[in-house]
């Protein structure tokens, strides 16, 4: 049965959704439970020729989302892959560098290079409610799209719903809240566009436009 509906079943039936969540997650926790890492992600992982994932990266990976990563991919050491909200699918020859945090719904291109210390989030906690908790509020989802040829910096946020367009830059340290175009280079808190490929003169271009 296809996994679509499974979870158009499960809507149906707000009993065995919730048993089936207290089996899968730790209470309290946004791990999945140890058989989970133990006997289903050798399954529900999948990683192209070449790819790896180091031993040490936490893998917060639940087999009610999607999570794939092409060949020739690395995720490197003390990294947290989560697809509790939403998929990750990394794309060929790309790299999520050491101590990164990603968190779903993400789509990361081919030969893409997220340097160390970078956090995308497709997720964000809502607050309106003030009648309730932080923690008891719900949560929101917009997907993150790193297009192909990518070069993130060092402790760069990518927010949700950001997407990166090909052969672009984000500075080191950047806090990218807004879309950058094709071949362009933003830096900075928020992050705005200092370079544009300008396709007719054939040349990179200064520019001082925010993004």
């Amino acid at each position: 049965m296809a996994l679509q509906q499974i979870k158009n079943k499960l809507k149906q039936s707000p009993a065995l959704k919730s048993f089936l969540y207290y089996m899968i997650c730790q209470t309290h926790g946004a791990r999945p439970r140890w058989w989970i890492r133990t006997f289903i992600h050798p399954i529900w992982i999948k990683k192209g020729k070449g790819s790896h994932i180091r031993s040490s990266a936490r893998r917060d990976i639940f087999p009610f989302n999607y999570f794939h990563m092409g060949k020739y991919s690395y995720i490197e050491s003390f990294c947290t892959i989560n697809n509790g909200v939403g998929d990750i699918c990394i794309g060929d020859y790309s790299r999520v560098g050491v101590g990164n945090t990603i968190i779903g719904p993400i789509e990361i291109g081919n030969h893409v290079n997220l340097a160390q210390n970078v956090v995308l989030s497709g997720l964000n906690h809502t607050y309106e409610a003030v009648d309730k908790l932080i923690d008891e509020q719900t949560v929101s989802t917009k997907k993150i799209v790193i297009e192909d040829d990518c070069w993130i910096g060092a402790n760069s946020v990518i927010v949700a719903g950001v997407r990166i367009g090909r052969h672009s830059v984000v500075g080191a340290g950047s806090v990218v809240s807004k879309d950058v175009p094709p071949y362009t280079i933003v830096v900075g808190n928020p992050a705005k566009i200092v370079k544009q490929y300008d396709s007719e003169k054939n040349c990179w271009i200064k520019t001082g436009k925010e993004k």
